[in-house]
């Protein structure tokens, strides 16, 4: 055990001295897939809670005991507010409703509602969510409750609204907003609403009207908790040093005599799906003492049961057992919901979630409330063990030690059962991990342990080649962003096996519209896995294959996704994006045969790229009104830029057809992808660059799919019309980037990296990455990385966490593929 200290504190050492990246929006922590994904959205690891990457608080608690003082390093305590109105996931409620307009006074304690309906929260149009059914375009709904004391505290309303929401008081106005949200929030109430609040009988009156989609309203009220003053003697740990790697994120800390290192390592390793796919991460506890002497020191590790419920209201159970070398706890919902919900803004709330330590190290395990298990600790006593109720925390306290000069570690495992992963075409299909014969999760979480040194080394080695490599490709400051991307991106999916056997790495459209598998995702994640894993860019195009060849889609073009995540059941995106999704598939094929060297993946799906690619002649040159992947833009006929994805498409097709021995056919696509980048040069150009559409000589847009001409040498377009376009983007740069087009000034940072790729120069390279970077680093908007900002202030416009960030290896790809 001495030597695996010895061994794993250098090589944390040399772990700290490579890629250090010390600024970015948002931290991962632990990063596996769209459900199981902690981040920290704070520079300092304890000053804020930790969060699922939709802004959920998923609590990790790390607390370290010096000499009997305590000091908090992971997280910050904080309890869900007190109710003293429950909405409908904490208890059943009743109102009065009406959908037809109300007479004036609605609001008021007086007003006569007799007349209205009564009826069950929430209210909905999903008829498996809905205690009522709300179909209608507006909702009038007066709630009365009664106080016996007007509590003291911070005041919330808890809400979930679709659209538009008028809240009332006691007759006042005390709460609006336009938009809506899909799960019930707090909402913070000023003290002129609070003072609204009378003993005995009160009412909440709200007006919610629907503008577009769907349709909801639950509501309640809440207080901050009393405050614990046995928590009052804890203090924050001075953070002395963050450093962000490819698998790590590490964290220095100075507790008074003490120095701590904390590291998280996800070891989502692309070159090993064995490895990458499982779901567990390492946190590792690393202590001495600064001043030589020896000092007493403890640790705490908590972990709340929110890793396992989509909202805090749900019920779980819990547990410890010991399992082969590790003491175990173990959490999930009652409920167990397998696969039950789909949409954007959720979290998993099926399967079971786990800490583990090694029993050799001796750690007491507990199931507490938040407040009891770090009050436990602060206090050195004890509470009994609690089986069943809501936002318990899972305690891991090792037994306190002398800790002197030399470095000691303790370590903790945690990790997640999600026992079925994707509904695909009607199939429950289980995670990549739980594929073998007779694999359990206590086995997996046993076998992590004893390979704890060699997965360090393995991650040590990633980490070194995709920095190496970046670096090679674009510099310091260009592979510090592909180190920010390099988690997110991966996380951002899942992965599994078709009942065909084919691999599935199915991506979510995080904080875009919960898509999965959408194929204008997978186009710009693509150079992440082209670089460094073919096999996982064939798993983001299987499933589109299958969905066209079993006659489930029947358009003449690709289809834009599989449905809506984690169900695969086929497109549930409003409209195609028949240009879009045609070139994006063909591209990518072709850029896969390229990597690979041979075109076998596209011999495989022949017919259905031939179809594809016949689509493109007919309808890609001069794109009808349309949307692209820039969907948020709104539709747009005559895009120079989709055009510019038919012709590589086109060309991309005869390339495959020459590596497959057909030269006829190469051929002939291959001079129709050539004549139409002449009339494309002709129709799109007005002087110094290239319009935004072919009838607009006043506007520009960024050509980022050009960049594909360039990469995979078809030799389309003259270097010249990417030194006149790269020329006038930098006459239109703002502080934070290059905006995508005229039309507005936000941007997409992974199209600016394709973008980047059009140069052969240097410096205009880091002119276009340089903003970026200053983004990434100065945004206002605390959130895992968002690809779509505002170039004037860095402020984030929408997505986060979204896989598309990939994209930033456009230029490490193109190394590779230039070697």
């Amino acid at each position: 055990m001495k030597a695996l200290k010895l061994f794993t504190f250098f090589l944390f050492l040399s772990v700290q001295l490579f890629a250090q990246v010390t600024k970015a929006p948002a931290y991962p922590l632990i990063t596996h897939n769209p459900y199981f994904c902690v981040w920290s959205f704070s520079d300092e690891l304890n000053t804020a809670s930790t969060k699922h990457w939709t802004g959920s608080t998923q609590s990790l608690i790390g607390l370290i005991k010096v000499d009997g003082k305590t000091y908090r390093f992971l997280g910050k305590e904080e309890e869900a507010p007190e109710t003293i109105l429950p909405a409908s996931d904490e208890a059943a409620y009743s109102v009065k409703y009406t959908e037809d307009m109300p007479a004036d006074g609605w609001m008021n304690a007086g007003f006569n509602d007799s007349r209205w309906k009564t009826g069950a929260a929430p209210f909905s149009d999903n008829d498996r969510q809905a205690k009522t059914l709300w179909k209608s375009n507006n909702l009038w709904v007066r709630r009365t409750f009664i106080l016996n004391e007007i509590p003291g505290r911070k005041m919330y309303l808890k809400m979930f609204h679709d659209d538009n929401v008028e809240v009332y008081l006691n007759g006042e106005k005390i709460y609006s907003k336009n938009g809506w949200n899909n799960t019930n929030e707090y909402f913070e109430l000023d003290d002129a609403a609070k003072s609204r609040l009378v003993k005995g009988n009160n009412i909440l009156a709200i007006h919610v009207a629907n503008t577009a989609g769907g349709q909801g309203l639950d509501f309640g009220l809440s207080v901050d908790p009393k405050p614990d003053a046995s928590l009052n003697s804890i203090e924050p740990a001075k953070q002395t040093g963050l450093n962000m790697n490819a698998t790590q994120t590490a964290y220095t800390f100075a507790c008074g005599a003490v120095d701590l290192n904390v590291t998280f390592t996800s070891p989502l390793l692309v070159n090993d799906l064995d490895i990458m796919t499982r779901p567990v991460s390492y946190i590792s506890f690393k202590t001495k003492s600064n001043d030589g002497a020896q000092h007493s020191v403890q640790l705490y590790f908590g972990a709340t049961t929110d890793l396992a419920v989509n909202t805090p209201a749900q019920t779980v159970s819990a547990s410890q057992y010991n399992n082969g070398a590790l003491a175990l706890l173990k959490a999930a919902t009652v409920e167990q919901p397998v696969l039950q919900k789909k949409g954007d803004n959720l979290r998993i709330d099926w399967g079971y979630m786990y800490v583990a330590a090694l029993v050799s190290s001796k750690p007491k395990q507990s199931i507490t409330s938040v407040d009891n298990g770090l009050k436990n600790f602060v206090t050195n006593t004890s509470a009994k063990n609690i089986a069943t109720g809501k936002q318990l925390m899972l305690n891991t306290v090792f037994p306190s030690e002398k800790v002197g000069a030399a470095a000691t570690e303790k370590l903790v495992m945690v990790g997640y059962d999600d026992l079925y992963a994707i509904q695909y075409f009607h199939q429950n299909l289980k995670s990549w991990w739980k594929l073998k014969d007779g694999v359990t999760i206590e086995g997996l979480l046993n076998q992590s342990y004893k390979e704890y040194n060699d997965v360090l080394a393995k991650c040590d080695a990633v980490n070194k080649m995709i920095w190496n490599d970046a670096v090679a490709a674009g510099g310091e400051t260009y592979a510090k962003l592909c180190i920010m991307a390099y988690r997110q991106s991966i996380a951002a999916h899942a992965v599994t096996k078709s009942p065909d056997g084919e691999i599935l790495f199915l991506s979510k459209e995080n904080f875009s519209n919960g898509s999965i598998n959408t194929v204008d995702i997978t186009y710009p994640s693509a150079p992440l896995y082209l670089a460094y894993n073919p096999e996982l860019l064939k798993g983001m195009l299987n499933g589109i294959f299958y969905y066209t060849e079993s006659g489930n889609f029947k358009e003449a073009y690709a289809a834009h996704d599989l449905g809506t995540y984690p169900i695969a059941n086929g497109q549930t995106y409003g409209e195609g994006m028949p240009v879009e999704e045609s070139g994006n598939m063909i591209i990518s094929t072709a850029a896969l045969c390229k990597k690979e060297g041979n075109a076998d993946y596209a011999r495989k799906h022949w017919k259905t790229l031939t179809q594809w690619v016949n689509f493109l002649t007919t309808e890609g040159f001069d794109p009808a009104n349309q949307l692209c992947t820039d969907d948020f833009a709104g539709h747009l006929a005559r895009n120079a830029n989709l055009s510019a994805k038919a012709i590589v498409g086109i060309a991309c097709y005869g390339m495959m057809a020459d590596m497959l021995g057909d030269k006829a056919t190469a051929q002939k696509y291959t001079d129709t992808a050539k004549a139409m980048a002449l009339r494309w040069m002709q129709k799109a150009e007005v002087g110094d660059h290239y319009a935004l559409t072919f009838d607009k000589g006043d506007t520009w847009s960024q050509k980022y799919n050009l960049v594909w001409d360039k990469v995979l040498g078809l030799h389309l377009f003259p270097q010249d019309v990417y030194d006149k376009e790269i020329k006038y983007y930098l006459t239109k740069q703002n502080a934070f980037g290059l905006p995508l087009d005229s039309r507005k000034t936000y941007t997409k940072s992974d199209w600016i990296m394709w973008t980047a790729g059009l140069t052969s120069n240097k410096n205009d390279f880091n002119a276009l990455v340089n903003p970026i970077y200053k983004y990434a680093t100065e945004t206002p908007t605390r959130v895992p990385l968002s690809d779509w900002h505002e170039t004037t202030d860095g402020r984030q416009v929408g997505f986060q966490a979204r896989s598309v960030v990939g994209g930033y290896f456009m230029k490490v790809l193109e190394d590779k593929m230039g070697k």
